[in-house]
């Protein structure tokens, strides 16, 4: 398998921390490719990261998908609970944390720009995204385990992505229960080992 890869990208690293956690890290083939690259447009039109290609060329891309699909190889524990109320769980805990990176990347990329009210607004939405998001997960840290579910995965890449992106931005205060959560899961290898850079 290929992955067209960015150590930045919280989607790449919540891919490959999914695929630690099933054991299957090593059979991934690293493709360092920036999303300008017109290589990539040969196997994604939209030109994003992650996207998987597979043993036998399938060509897969939005990291819930490839999640899913490294969760049908191997014999490891599924990170996608079995239809019924864990699942359900799992994958609404997996869209929370991508609404959180959903709303930071993009932000990141307006505050750089020359401001205007317009900008600001759209900036202070995607804030409030954020923090209504943080404070939900607050509510149900408690029950958070040790990223034995794509939701856990999920939610330990996009609060690492606020540390990463928003340092100045602090998350922690008023979370205590999520803050004590995730610096138990952090030096877990899926998410020790992939640490974002750049």
């Amino acid at each position: 398998m290929k992955i067209a890869y960015s150590a930045a990208s919280p989607y790449v690293r919540k891919v490959m921390a999914c695929a630690i956690a099933r054991g299957l890290d090593g059979r991934i083939e690293r493709w360092k490719v920036a999303t300008t690259d017109p290589a990539l447009l040969a196997f994604n039109p939209l030109s994003k990261v992650p996207t998987l290609v597979t043993d036998d060329g399938t060509v897969l891309y939005d990291s819930p998908v490839i999640c899913e699909y490294l969760d049908s190889l191997g014999d490891a524990p599924k990170l996608y609970p079995a239809p019924g109320p864990a699942r359900w769980k799992a994958l609404t805990q997996e869209a929370l944390a991508d609404g959180i990176m959903d709303a930071s990347q993009p932000r990141r990329r307006e505050i750089a720009l020359p401001q205007d009210d317009g900008r600001k607004a759209y900036i202070d939405l995607q804030r409030g995204k954020v923090g209504r998001a943080v404070d939900a997960l607050e509510k149900e840290a408690s029950s958070l385990g040790d990223l034995k579910t794509v939701g856990e995965i999920s939610i330990g890449c996009a609060l690492g992505y606020l540390d990463f992106r928003f340092a100045n931005e602090p998350w922690r205060p008023g979370h205590p229960l999520l803050t004590a959560w995730y610096e138990r899961v952090v030096k877990l290898p899926p998410l020790a080992q992939t640490m974002p850079v750049g």
